[in-house]
């Protein structure tokens, strides 16, 4: 699996949202695109992954 353009080992299918919890990203605070398709949050669990999967994440940050 590419994460964010760097190889990743998947060996078993994976929920998007156990992968995102596993990797220490806050499911609310992130926009999630997989194979070149943004992935609604409320799909995350329904989404599975796998090896061959290429998934972009972008991790929103608050400030002032």
């Amino acid at each position: 699996m590419i994460v964010n353009g760097k190889e990743k080992k998947q060996e078993t299918p994976i929920s998007l949202t156990e992968f995102l919890t596993r990797e220490g990203y806050d499911g609310q605070r992130v926009a999630v695109e997989k194979n070149g398709e943004i992935i609604p949050r409320a799909k995350h669990p329904d989404i599975q992954l796998s090896d061959i999967d290429t998934l972009e994440i972008v991790h929103f940050v608050g400030g002032g």
